[in-house]
């Protein structure tokens, strides 16, 4: 596949909201709105952004038109949205070869895990998980520091909010995909996602007690497997799940690790907790736990 890189954000360049999962509050977004005008970006909004015509979000046809509207608006250079439930509905109707010809930043996380691959897949363009509309509500100086270092330089190296976990040890190479379990799980093996598009690959999961219990991250984790997922895994990452304990999310993910040979660590960086590490879907990274150590190999913007 050939990876397409976007232009890496300046301040002063404009970011386009859009809400392809679910209707967003405009009192919430107005925070984030906010924040991001001191930053020093511009806003625009599209156009059916807080519809919520169907009862929890815009129309399938509102959606469409506000995520290829932005796309194909050169002004824009970077989409932003959040998560949700309904993103799974807009794949047939994602205007694929405009994305190829106006490639822009595109950074989301959760429900939103769906379009982030779908476009990978589709288009070969590198998308961006971990930040969302939300993460600037109350913008942390770590939240602040990834936004910048992976969205606005081209550097390669990666920081740590805290020591990683590590559950089945090993050193590994491969290229990032992944994002939040349900959403991975459930769109593997689609028309616009069939499988990984890299024979090698550092999945990075993410999943959260208050949507998941341990039987169905285990469930879902079936589910990857039975469609062939792990063949492809030469690593894998667990982000943020609880902020107490849970040892039985340790066994699960041994499992896999001891089954397919492939090292495995936990990670507080991403996921649905105060942590918005970004992640480049479509780089090559590198996974040590001998020496503690992730890193990108290559930059996800341009």
């Amino acid at each position: 596949m050939d990876i397409i890189k976007p232009k890496k954000l300046h301040y002063g360049d404009t970011i386009g909201l859009v809400a392809p999962c679910i209707a967003l509050n405009q009192e919430h977004a107005q925070n984030s709105i906010n924040a991001l005008k001191t930053m020093g970006f511009k806003i625009k909004e599209a156009k059916y952004l807080y519809s919520n015509s169907i009862g929890f979000s815009g129309s399938i046809e509102e959606r469409a038109y506000d995520f290829n509207s932005m796309i194909a608006d050169d002004e824009v250079k970077m989409l932003l949205f959040g998560g949700g439930e309904v993103c799974n509905e807009l794949l047939p109707y994602i205007d694929y070869d405009s994305i190829r010809r106006h490639p822009k930043i595109i950074c989301s996380y959760s429900d939103s895990t769906t379009l982030l691959n779908a476009i990978n897949y589709m288009c070969g363009l590198v998308t961006f998980y971990g930040a969302s509309i939300g993460t600037f509500g109350n913008l942390s100086e770590y939240n602040r520091q990834s936004f910048e270092s992976r969205l606005m330089g081209c550097g390669t190296s990666y920081v740590k909010a805290s020591p990683w976990k590590t559950i089945c040890p090993g050193k590994c190479e491969g290229v990032l995909a992944g994002g939040y379990l349900v959403n991975y799980a459930v769109m593997y093996g689609l028309e616009q996602y069939p499988e990984i598009p890299y024979d090698d690959c550092i999945l990075f999961i993410e999943d959260h007690e208050m949507f998941s219990p341990p039987a169905m991250v285990s469930k879902w984790f079936a589910n990857l497997e039975h469609r062939g997922a792990f063949k492809k895994a030469r690593g894998l990452i667990f982000g943020h799940y609880s902020n107490k304990e849970y040892t039985i999310i340790d066994d699960i993910l041994r499992r896999v690790g001891e089954k397919y040979h492939i090292p495995v660590v936990r990670s507080e960086d991403f996921g649905h907790g105060a942590n918005n590490a970004i992640l480049p879907i479509g780089t090559h990274a590198m996974l040590d736990t001998g020496a503690d150590s992730f890193e990108l190999l290559d930059c996800g913007v341009c």
